[in-house]
Order: C-alpha cells, then sequence, then structure tokens
C-alpha cells in the first residue's frame, strides 16, 4: 500500500498534537523540586516570601508573618520532616495557631494521586503535594 505525501503529513501532526495533549498530564504527575517550585511559587510565595523566608506581600494583614520554611530541617535535628509538611499544606494539622491562618490546600486539587512505598506500606500522595515537599526540603537552610 502508498501512502500519499500528503496523507503522511497529516499524520505527523496527528501525532505531534496527541503527544502535546499528553503534556500537561506528565506535567501534572512530576514529584520533582522543579515542579514544586513552580506550585511553590503560584501558590505560596505570596504568604511565605519567594525565598521562602516567610516575608511575602500577602502575609501583613495576619498579625505576623508565617513561620519560615528555610529553617525545618535545623528545626528538627537536621531531619526534614516531611510528614508534618505534607499534613499542614494538605490541612490535617490545623490543631494549632501557628498554621491557623494557612489555607486548606488539600480541600481543593493537588493533581493526581500516585502511589509511594516506604517500609513496604503503599501511601497514595497527590503529586503536587510531594513535588511541594521536595521543593521546600530543597530550600533548607
Amino acid at each position: 500500500m502508498k501512502i500519499s505525501g500528503n496523507f503522511a503529513s497529516h499524520m505527523s501532526i496527528l501525532l505531534v498534537l496527541a503527544t502535546a495533549a499528553c503534556a500537561p498530564e506528565e506535567q501534572s504527575m512530576r514529584t520533582d523540586a522543579v515542579r514544586g517550585q513552580a506550585i511553590y511559587d503560584a501558590r505560596c510565595a505570596q504568604c511565605h516570601g519567594a525565598d521562602g523566608a516567610g516575608a511575602g506581600p500577602a502575609s501583613l494583614g495576619l498579625g505576623g508573618p508565617p513561620p519560615s520554611l528555610r529553617n525545618l530541617a535545623s528545626n528538627n535535628d537536621g531531619v526534614f520532616p516531611r510528614d508534618y509538611v505534607m499534613a499542614t499544606i494538605d490541612g490535617l494539622s490545623r490543631h494549632n495557631e501557628l498554621t491557623a491562618a494557612m489555607p486548606e490546600f488539600g480541600a481543593g486539587y493537588l493533581g493526581p494521586v500516585i502511589q509511594v512505598e516506604e517500609n513496604g506500606l503503599s501511601t497514595p500522595i497527590p503529586a503536587e503535594l510531594l513535588a511541594l515537599a521536595n521543593y521546600i526540603e530543597s530550600i533548607q537552610n
């Protein structure tokens, strides 16, 4: 069977469009710190500041600056408190006054859920939540 040049050209265009359509899903499944920084810039920097030090412009009316996100590991004996960070972002840690002003991001969409295995236990975690935690870990002092 002979394929005309015009047909082959149309098929090439369809292949490019199909590949491009997959890109947003692949992007939303990324959990690296680069993806996390994009999420941080869009959702967190307004309060926590572009550098994570806690001095963003939206924090002015909160009665005090949000905590610095850069010292979480040093305040925890050098260990990044990943579970605490993700629980705070998600909204599970709302029983103390320090996080009372923070929006409950878990009430919205945090990306597709991926399975993370640790110590033989598989836990579903939203991809954006994991990417954000990875970024916050990467900015520790």
